[in-house]
This record gives structure tokens, sequence and C-alpha cells, in this order.
């Protein structure tokens, strides 16, 4: 059996290395951010502890297996920007473009490594996360369970040895010493509590850490003389004893060091089981939990219901005989004393509260099954949609890339994080959704899913028809058309002149549209409030305006050769008329007609549309006004 020869191009060879290098450094650094969110979140209990490196490996080395998950989709993202940002900063995907080759092509060889990423990404969720789950919050138990490294502040009562209570005024560092030390020992109880006050002290550490040795000088002991009270007849004598010492050793257990326990309660959890072990344990969890539900339903019915659900012929019988001896519960509590009425009411509500307080305590149970039910549920999801994710990333990050046209760590960093931003607060507000059981569990796990897949696909497709959704000078270009903004001429003198500008006919032209000026405010008078009419339902075709504008501008490009200074600078009074404003808003008529229905719309449209005509009529008077300068100009600087 011959298997077929897999040409691999160096094209595919050079993508696949320039996103190979971006995603290495990129994926240790996601893992890093994300190990630092985890530390960040377990600091208070690792201070403090005295832990020895071997701990912290450990706990670092478990921690970045369990965020392998997690970093893999954002360093893809982010690899994907950088790296196609790159070929289009430095003109290699223009130049591929060039030759022939489409985007998708392009894109083919990453969609291959992108795909086995995802596969590595199922394999570490669904076999090693798990284990390294249960080993990392082993490790964080230990060193939960692990007493504080002691270290006594000056000034303050310290009370992380249990049953004492140290106060050093202070403490000199060098020698170790401690002065004007005062303990409260209440390891026998707080009425048999013991003061212990002496001038100075040292303490130290057995070498199993599993003692304090505390030597005190000069100092005194008052305690509880309770010993003493038993054999004494009369008891109020003898209120404490006193002691006087030199020198006193006290020996405190104090469990220091640390020592690895026995998590394997942990495999209970949810993010310690694989795909095999969770529908396995989904499956046990919902028996139960019907079976305590059904129970619970039963004994409600039974409180709540005391006839049968289904009645036979006897059981009917037996109930209309019944009623013959029925006593009317009503009548008997109108005739009763007030004691009587009073202890009825009282048994009443106690027997409410009573049902009332069951019934909270099940429902709570209930909705402890339930949420970790839906724990569950949501940790087998998670591998697939996290997995999922790898490739919908790579569907954002290669063609906003391309659209964005940026390398580096700049614009790629902010869209990466305002996408992982996006996905995190979907993903989250699901599963808390889920967990609360307010949403289906498919869809509060997919919903971030369903929220950026079709942005990698609306991406991928304006990518790869070279849209400028991205493109800063088409929204400025958008925004100032919108707002009525428009530039203004800028016509410079020029060093090189291949060939004078026609005065005479120039002139000649400048009187021409003086006078076309005068003729179209005095017949369409632009200054007026335009007609609705006209505005939302006249055909789509060119105007006499337009005309005008489009001489005007011919004009100031053929002057714009002349070497006469005062005449370019008055080529730059000439204003831009902004005339395709006057026409309809929208190019199809029914979608005029469909906006001034909408009221709001259409009186924003049409406010707008009665703008731009006073604007026309100001700068065809500037545009006469300047005609008529520059042609006095020509004539005093003797062009004409």
């Amino acid at each position: 059996m011959k298997f077929p020869n897999l040409h691999i191009k160096k094209l595919d060879w050079f993508i696949i290395k320039s996103f190979l290098l971006l995603f290495m450094a990129t994926f240790f650094i996601c893992t890093f951010i994300l190990i630092m969110q985890f530390l960040w979140r377990w600091v208070d209990d690792l201070v403090g502890k005295g832990l020895d490196m071997w701990v912290m490996v450990q706990f670092f080395y478990l921690g970045s297996l369990t965020m392998v998950g997690q970093a893999l989709p954002l360093a893809i993202l982010l690899a994907a920007l950088m790296t196609f940002g790159n070929f289009g900063e430095r003109l290699e995907l223009l130049s591929m473009k060039a030759a022939g080759i489409p985007l998708l092509r392009i894109m083919a060889p990453l969609v291959v490594v992108c795909s086995i990423l995802c596969c590595m990404s199922f394999y570490f969720q669904n076999v090693i996360g798990p284990k390294a789950q249960v080993k990392l919050y082993t490790v964080l138990y230990s060193i939960k369970q692990t007493s504080p490294e002691l270290e006594i502040p000056e000034g303050v009562f310290y009370d992380q040895i249990e049953g004492y209570n140290l106060f050093v005024k202070k403490k000199n560092k060098e020698t170790g010493m401690l002065h004007r030390v005062m303990i409260y020992d209440m390891t026998q109880g707080f009425e048999n509590a013991s003061i212990i006050v002496s001038d100075s002290g040292k303490i130290e550490t057995t070498a199993d850490q599993q003692h304090l040795m505390l030597k005190l000088y000069n100092g005194e002991r008052f305690a509880n003389a309770t010993e003493l009270k038993e054999g004494s007849k009369n008891k109020t004598n003898i209120p404490y004893t006193r002691e006087t010492f030199r020198e006193k050793v006290i020996v405190i257990e104090f469990g220091g060091g640390f020592d690895m326990k026995d998590g394997s309660f942990l495999k209970k959890q949810a993010a310690s089981k694989n795909i095999i072990e969770l529908n396995e344990s989904i499956d046990s969890l919902t028996l139960y939990n019907d079976s305590i539900g059904r129970n619970n339903w039963v004994a409600a019915i039974r409180n709540g219901y005391p006839e049968k659900i289904n009645i036979t012929f006897e059981d009917s019988i037996k109930r209309e005989k019944d009623k013959i001896y029925a006593i009317n519960a009503d009548s008997v509590y109108n005739n009763s004393s007030k004691a009587t009425k009073l202890k009825i009411k009282q048994s009443a509500l106690n027997k409410v509260e009573q049902l009332f307080t069951d019934y909270e305590i099940k429902r709570n149970i209930m909705r402890s099954l339930d949420k970790d039910l839906n724990k569950h549920y949501i940790s087998w999801w998670q591998k697939i949609t996290l997995s999922i994710s790898c490739i919908i990333f790579f569907f954002i990050g290669a063609p906003l890339g391309a659209i964005v046209k940026k390398g580096g760590l700049g614009y790629p960093v902010l869209i990466s994080v305002a996408i992982f931003i996006i996905y995190y607060v979907f993903n989250t507000s699901g599963e808390k959704m889920v967990k609360e059981g307010e949403w289906y569990t498919w869809f509060g796990c997919l919903v971030s899913t369903m929220v950026l897949t079709p942005l990698g696909v609306i991406f991928t497709y304006q990518s790869n028809k070279d849209s400028t959704i991205f493109n800063m000078d088409a929204y400025k270009a958008f925004f100032r058309k919108l707002l009525g903004l428009r530039d203004t001429r800028n016509v410079t003198l020029k060093e090189v002149i291949i060939e004078d500008p026609d005065y005479p006919a120039d002139y000649k032209k400048l009187e021409e549209i003086s006078h076309e000026c005068r003729e179209y405010s005095s017949k369409f008078r632009p200054n007026r409030l335009p007609n609705p009419i006209n505005i939302f339902f006249s055909e789509d075709k060119e105007t006499p305006i337009e005309t005008l504008s489009d001489k005007l501008d011919a004009l100031v490009e053929e002057m714009s050769n002349s070497k006469n200074r005062k005449v370019i600078q008055l080529l730059n009074e000439f204003p831009i008329m902004m005339v395709s404003e006057l026409r309809s808003p929208f190019k199809k008529r029914w979608i005029n007609i469909l906006a001034i229905i909408i009221f709001p719309i259409g009186i924003t449209l049409y406010l707008r549309s009665c703008k731009f005509h006073r604007q026309v009529s100001r700068d065809l008077i500037k545009t006469r006004n300047t005609s008529r300068t520059l042609m006095e100009r020509m004539v005093k600087e003797k062009l004409v």
C-alpha cells in the first residue's frame, strides 16, 4: 500500500514557522499571566508559611499544567494577530495576494496547525488536567494546613500560636533577643489562664520544627490557683499563685514545616474527572438527585394533602361513612375558651414553622445537589468549548491581523485583550447561570462560542474581500460626511511647472462659474427650506450644482500651475462643495420611504438636509466673491 506524497510548499513552511515562533512566545506569556492571577488568588495562604523551593516549584508546575486549556486559545489569538499583522506591515501579505494566492489559502497551513493544537488542548484537559488538578489542590490543601512561620511583630499581640498570645515591646533583630515580654497562656481554658511577664527572652524552634522553646529571663508568672483551692478550706484567701524566676524555659507544641496531606477526597470534584468519569458521575448524581426529589415530593404530598390521589370504590364508600361522624373544626374553635384558642393557634404556628424549616432545609439540600450536578455538566462542556475556541480564536485573529496590518505587541495585544474579555464575560456569565439553574446547560456553556463564531465568520469574509473595516481614514471620512465637516483646499506653489495656465480662457471660465452661481441661487433658492418630497422621493440623478462643482474643481486644478503666489492664495479660498449631500439620503428609494415613515429618523435626515442646503447657499456666495476677486487680481497682474 502506497501512501500519498504530502508535498508542503516553502510558502507553507514560512507561514508555519512565522506562526509557531510567535505562538511559543505568546503561550508562555499567557501562561505566566494566568499563573500570576492564580497566585494572587492564593497569596494569603502562601505568605508566611516558610515553604521551601521544592514546594513552590510543584505549585507553579502543577498550576501551569491546569492553565494550558485557558492559555492556548488566547495564545493562538495573539499569535495569529501578530503573524498576519507582520505580514501586512511588511507587505508580504500583499505580495502573496498579488501572486494570486487568496487569504484562505494563506491561512490553510495554520488551520491544520491549530487543529492539532485543538486536539492537544482536549488531551490536556481530559487526561493531564484532571490529574494535575488533584495534585495542585492537594498541595494547596497541605499548605493551608501548614502552620505559619513564626515571625513575632513588635508592639502588638501575636496569636498565631494556638493557646498563646505573645506581646513583645522591642526586638533585637541581630541577637534575636526579645525585650519586655508578656505571654497569655490559655491552654487550660480561659478561666484557668496564666500570665507570664519577663524582662527579656529568646524564642527558638526545635530541630524537628514541632516545638518552640521560650527562654525567659527575670520575670514573674501569675496563675489561677485551682489546684490549691480544691484542698483549701478557705478558698477566698487564695485567688491566684505568683511565681518569680530568674530563668524559665517553656516548651510549646508548634507543628511547623510542610507536610503533604492525603488529597484523595479531591478526586470527587468535577474538575478532577475526565470525560468518562464525568459521564458516570452525571448519571449517578442524576439518579440520586431524582430519588431525593421524589422522596421530598412524596413527603410534601403526605403532609399537605392527606387524601389519597388515586381513590378506589371502597375508599369512596368509607369516605361517605366518615362524613356522618365529621366534626366541624370552625364550630369547635369558636366555642372554645380564649386559653384553648391560644393553644390551638400556637400549636398551628409551631407546626407551620416546623414545616417551613423542614422545607427550607430540603430546598437547600436540593440546591446543593443540583449545583454539584451542574458543575459536572459545566466541566464536561468546558473540555469541548475550550478546545473548539482554539479554532474560533484563530479565525478571529488571522483576519483581524490581515485587516489591521500592524505587528508587534501594540494593536494585537489591545485587540486580543478586548476579544478575550468579551469571551470571558460571556463564558463566566453563562457558567454562573447554569450553576444557579437559570439557563439550560448547553446554552450557558456554549453562549460564548455562539457569540464569537459569527465574529470569526464576519472577519474572515471581510478580510478575504479586502475590507476597510478597521481603516481609520474610512471611519473619519464617514463621520465627516455624516456631520457635514469638509476639508479645505490645499493648493501650493509648484517648483516645477510643465505648462502654464491659459489665463484668458480661465478668465472666461470664472465669468461662467460666477454667472451659473447667480442663476442657480435665483432659480433653486437653496437658502430656503427644502421640499421633503424632493429629498425622499426624487430620482437619484446628477443635479446642476454637481456640474458646477465639477467645473470649479477642474478650473482650480488647471490654475494650480500658476507661478503667481497671489493667485495660488485665492485658489485656496474656493470652497469644496458638498453637493452629493443634496441628493436623497439613501440610493434605494424604498429605504428613503422607510426612513421618512420612522418619525425620528426622517426628521433627523430632513434637518441634516436643511443644514447642507444652507451650506451650499453660502458656498455659492463665496464662490462668486472669490471669482470676482481672482478676476480683478488677474487684471491687476496683467495676466489677461
